[in-house]
């Protein structure tokens, strides 16, 4: 915010996504707080007025990740990526849709991206079978992200709930699929949070469920990301 608290001031995030299961909670989340704008990427006009509902400071833009996306990211400060195809068109949408975000990021002078990954991405080929295509879009996209100058966050959460959030998680870089899950609601939580720290850009870390407070995760994690340089 200006030191005159003014509004305009907010950061303007761009959620792709914002329809989907975690979208829908980043999106709420965000537009709850002050300090964010929030843009809410649909793929129809059917779904505009659904999203601008959520909150007084969304505004919903149309766009497709398989498509042109500059009108999307015009005038954006961060993204988080929270699309997916739902197994429909992993590499078109989960890793080329991902992509195409990211390029139109770096184009559109975007510094911050923040990016749902999944846990498993690290290993493709360890999933099971079903996954694995998923896995490896997934980690394709991560590694495009990584490889970029963007100043990235990248989080894989284990198997998703619809449970509610219990605001409570564990983080890491070494669990395995199968350790645990985590509701979607704890997901969005900590995708907007990582955009309070400086010191968790060029991080990767998995997530589920736990006994820590989220913010107390992500500060634990961010000093240790500090300590590291």
């Amino acid at each position: 915010m200006s030191e005159t608290d003014d509004p305009i001031a907010a950061e303007t995030v761009l959620v792709a996504g914002s329809h989907g299961q975690v979208g829908q909670h980043v999106t709420e989340q965000l537009a709850a707080r002050e300090e964010y704008h929030t843009r809410a990427m649909v793929r129809n006009d059917g779904q505009v007025e659904e999203m601008e509902s959520m909150g007084a400071d969304i505004d919903a833009v149309v766009a497709d990740l398989t498509d042109s996306l500059e009108h999307a990211v015009d005038g954006c400060d961060a993204i988080i990526f929270a699309a997916g195809s739902g197994g429909e068109d992993v590499y078109g949408v989960d890793r080329d849709g991902a992509i195409r975000l990211v390029d139109a990021a770096a184009d559109a002078g975007i510094d911050r991206f923040v990016m749902l990954s999944s846990m498993g991405a690290d290993d493709p080929d360890s999933g099971p079978d079903p996954l694995q295509d998923y896995l490896t879009a997934k980690a394709e996209a991560d590694e495009y992200l990584r490889e970029s100058e963007l100043s990235h966050t990248i989080v894989r959460p284990g198997e998703l709930t619809t449970e509610s959030g219990t605001g409570e998680i564990r983080v890491g870089t070494d669990f395995d699929l199968g350790d645990g899950d985590i509701p979607r609601e704890d997901v969005a939580t900590v995708l907007v949070g990582v955009l309070e720290y400086d010191d968790l850009i060029g991080e990767t870390f998995e997530l589920l469920s736990g006994d820590e407070s989220i913010d107390a995760a992500l500060e634990s994690l961010a000093e240790a990301g500090a300590d590291a340089t």
